[in-house]
């Protein structure tokens, strides 16, 4: 039975259903699939109606797909998303904006839009995402959601269109910590079970960063996880630097954006809505310096993140500056919000590191979600605090 699409989280050539498995890890649970996903015989729109009309429709099914099927889950259909994903607002200039069911009015947030909110409304149990510069992590903390972005390469994203490969992921989304883990367990492979991290740090940078009522909400949260842990410490992930991070991820990010679809926005000279044109219309114009110094800052912000949080150390700080934007609010505005967002956001995909946002709090009555980043390849670990957090 086709879903009932309360809050415009679904693609209108996305209404489509895959049964799972009759028994498995997932039997019984629904969930959607950002239309950045190949899904064999269902278009693949990637939030553009010119790549919609310039691609073929897809005779393969992603692997995560398959994944999820063999496992039990049932697919309920395909989620918006921002235009080749190169957003993390969600409001979408062709189709629309998703309703944030978690805070009426206000943008869900992108890329994975549809997502974060098939899954705030109740519409799935969990949905899957990507993860670029903070799509799934940013949607999870204005929707009141649980979110991962999982360490680089650990799950697989063949057949989904790529915006930057070396920061792209597959996330996801569910409104429970046990979900959450339980689709983990289904999408990353088993590594060796690490020990339980035992050394919490808390980025005091990172909390300077967002705003006072951000601050003031998260505190009470703040205590709670500290509980878990043996040893504290206060910490400064890029201090003074954290612009300089932010502008290393644009200059990569747009560069690789341009080496993916360069040749395609050339040849259909799509239409793209706002900020999305600007954005491509800036990487065509990096200089090949700009991008091998942007590399030779990245290697530097790698080994940095790799010694501040080895194994067995968390890092904790705010998700986003503050609350979900209203929708409409003026794209210059947008712009500011956004960069104090990727200054938060950006470090843990420099590293290809693992973060998870966790529903945390709510300032006026708005979700704002709190972060915890860990070593490579502790995605189990994260999963299991957010459980034992939320218990």
């Amino acid at each position: 039975m086709p879903i009932s699409d309360s809050v415009h989280a679904f693609v209108a050539h996305g209404f489509v259903e895959r049964e799972g498995a009759a028994d498995g890890p997932l039997a019984g649970l629904t969930f959607g699939l950002k239309d950045l996903f190949d899904l064999a015989g269902t278009p693949t729109g990637a939030g553009n109606p010119d790549w919609l009309a310039s691609h073929p429709v897809p005779t393969e099914t992603a692997p995560i797909v398959d994944l999820l099927l063999a496992a039990g889950a049932r697919l309920v259909g395909k989620t918006h998303t921002d235009e080749i994903a190169w957003s993390l607002n969600g409001e979408n200039a062709h189709y629309g904006t998703p309703e944030n069911a978690a805070a009426p009015g206000r943008i869900p947030g992108g890329s994975s839009s549809g997502s974060a909110a098939a899954t705030a409304a109740g519409l799935v149990d969990f949905a899957i995402g990507t993860d670029t510069g903070g799509s799934v992590r940013l949607p999870a903390s204005y929707c009141g959601l649980y979110g991962l972005r999982p360490t680089h390469g650990r799950v697989p994203i063949d057949r989904a269109v790529a915006l930057a490969p070396s920061y792209d992921v597959v996330g996801w989304f569910a409104r429970d910590p046990v979900t959450l883990a339980r689709v983990g367990s289904v999408l990353q492979e088993p590594i060796q079970e690490p020990a339980a991290p035992t050394r919490l740090l808390i980025a005091d940078d990172m909390f300077a960063r967002a705003g006072e009522a951000t601050r003031l909400a998260l505190a009470s949260e703040v205590e709670r996880v500290k509980a878990l842990f043996g040893a504290i410490e206060h910490v400064e992930i890029a201090g003074a630097a954290a612009p300089d991070w932010r502008n290393v991820f644009r200059v990569i990010q747009s560069a690789e954006a341009w080496e993916q679809h360069g040749d395609w926005v050339e040849r259909v000279r799509p239409n793209f809505g706002p900020g999305v044109r600007e954005r491509f219309e800036a990487a065509s114009k990096l200089t090949a310096d700009e991008i091998a110094q942007a590399r030779a800052m990245r290697n530097q912000i790698r080994v940095r993140m790799e010694t501040l949080a080895p194994p067995g150390t968390i890092l904790l700080l705010p998700t986003t500056p503050g609350v979900a934007p209203l929708r409409g609010t003026p794209e210059p505005e947008l712009n500011l919000f956004r960069a104090k967002a990727l200054e938060m956001l950006s470090p843990a995909g420099h590293a290809g590191m693992p973060q998870i946002s966790l529903p945390a709090a709510r300032v006026d009555g708005l979700p704002v979600g709190l972060s915890m980043i860990a070593a490579r390849g502790q995605d189990e670990a994260l999963l299991d605090l957010a459980v034992a957090w939320g218990s």
